[in-house]
């Protein structure tokens, strides 16, 4: 009897532990368009310090 309690119990927090992850990446997912710009402003950094060095 106690070991069905543990059992479901064990169930709901790994179930709740799961939605939690999936929510928390939705949230906290990054835009394809600012991944690209953040990339392009990097690149262009470099070139621009590149130019200054000659």
């Amino acid at each position: 009897m106690l070991a069905k309690i543990w059992k479901r119990i064990g169930l709901i927090i790994l179930i709740i532990a799961c939605l939690w992850n999936v929510i928390f990446k939705l949230v906290n997912k990054v835009s394809f368009d600012g991944a690209i710009e953040a990339v392009k402003t990097q690149i262009q950094q470099e070139k621009e310090e590149k130019i200054n060095k000659f």
